[in-house]
């Protein structure tokens, strides 16, 4: 796999009008293709002490010199677009849908700890409703060795529709659930979405504004799935072990402003958790933590 290094982070406000020319001119990309067997490296990166503390306001985690576990996703974010916009990606990105996401850390990571950001898409494979793939991303602290095993791993899969084998066959069924009792009911405000932006540089249209949402087919702006995992995993603080796996999948979308249910209980791997409209049994995200 050939590396390509960056010595800065990449601007995202050079990619996202990429992004959308992209969308515009997708030619031979809608056919698909294989993935870019290219992988970006950025290395010495540093976290800012303000940045991390607007995003742990913004997403309900408490302030420490650790990070919280979805962190290291808005600093990989910038590479992840910087890969999916170049021209020998199969796939435009606008119109792809973030399924689901994996995290795993094998320890914390601290505030003032330098470390290593690698990022590469792999597992190009098919979906009822079109083809999938996954976008990983992992982080080695500058300490270790040049090939030690990542201590953070994110594995984020990304859904291109179109060309499936056939509709989703479990919405029926699921959508006839009756919600959990909720632990915990949170109103999301309005403005979550362009919050939520300022922290993590991701401003997706859909997410800032109704009148841009609406131009995309949303009926108002609706929240960054990532947000909605954050805000689940703030939750949990002070309940989980230093090395953990978080797994969500996320259904359908939070239109803003919202107010949406919490559930969590334990099982015998660690913990399960579910987010539901508060007012309809409409499920936003489920998701699974493993120790270890």
């Amino acid at each position: 796999m050939a590396v390509k290094e960056l010595h800065s982070a990449p601007r995202l406000s050079a990619l996202y009008p990429k992004a959308l020319l992209g969308g515009l001119r997708t030619g031979g990309r809608e056919a698909g293709g294989a993935l870019p067997a290219t992988e970006y490296v950025r290395g010495d990166v540093v976290v800012d002490p303000a940045q991390l503390a607007a995003y742990n306001q913004v997403c309900g985690f408490r302030l420490t010199d650790e990070l919280p576990a979805t962190y290291q996703h808005i600093l990989a974010f910038p590479l992840q677009m910087a890969l999916m916009t170049e021209k020998d990606f199969p796939f435009p990105v606008l119109g792809m849908v973030h399924v689901a996401n994996r995290i795993t850390q094998t320890r914390p990571v601290r505030l003032d700890e330098p470390f290593t950001l690698r990022v590469r898409a792999e597992n190009l494979r098919p979906h009822e409703k079109g083809t999938q793939f996954d976008v990983v991303s992992e982080l080695v602290p500058n300490a270790s060795a040049e090939h030690h095993d990542p201590i953070w791993t994110d594995v984020s899969t990304y859904l291109r529709r179109g060309g499936g084998s056939g509709g989703d066959r479990s919405k029926g069924a699921r959508e006839q659930l009756a919600p959990p009792a909720p632990s915990a009911i949170w109103r999301v405000p309005g403005d979550i979405g362009r919050r939520y932006a300022e922290v993590s540089g991701d401003r997706n249209p859909i997410h800032l504004h109704p009148l841009t949402a609406r131009l995309f087919g949303f009926r108002s702006a609706i929240a960054h799935g990532m947000w909605t995992k954050a805000r689940c995993l703030a939750a949990f603080e002070g309940r989980l072990p230093e090395a953990f796996t978080i797994d969500v999948r996320f259904k359908l979308p939070v239109f803003l402003p919202a107010k949406v249910a919490f559930t969590s209980w334990r099982t015998e791997e660690g913990w399960a958790a579910e987010l539901w409209d508060a007012r309809r049994p409409k499920p936003h995200l489920d998701a699974t933590i493993t120790a270890g």
